[in-house]
């Protein structure tokens, strides 16, 4: 995903807000399962999107939130905390409350991640979401 340039330090995206962090992590996220999907299958764009929305919806995320819990370190686990507990005046359309604090805190996590250009942890993240 190094086709982007992404110009703040490490200080910057650490001031960063976690929903910031998790803006970019969802659409990250949403286009490594796309591009998986894509990669493996031969099917027609409708389908694809009835496949994705099972990786990237609330509940399947939270789900995947604590499948990675043994594997993420300290400061990953903060800052998933810290995306999980961010005041988000946004409302769940198809989740409850606490699958939707999940979510943004994985969220966050691959956004971090992906901006602080820690790719190699970032692929092993995604990777481990789909074996």
């Amino acid at each position: 995903m190094e086709f982007i340039e992404r110009k703040k330090d490490l200080a910057e995206v650490n001031m960063l807000s976690p929903l910031v962090w998790a803006y970019v992590g969802d659409s990250v996220y949403e286009m490594f399962i796309r591009t998986h999907l894509v990669n493996f299958s031969n099917a027609k764009p409708h389908k694809l999107h009835i496949e994705a929305i099972k990786y990237v919806k609330a509940k399947a995320q939270a789900e995947l939130l604590k499948k990675l819990q043994n594997i993420l370190t300290d400061e990953e686990k903060d800052i998933v905390r810290r995306g999980r507990n961010t005041e988000n005046h946004h409302t769940a359309k198809n989740a409850d409350v606490a699958d939707y604090a999940q979510s943004t805190g994985f969220e966050a996590l691959i956004g971090y991640l992906y901006l602080s250009k820690q790719d190699k942890r970032l692929k092993e993240i995604l990777e481990s979401c789909i074996d």
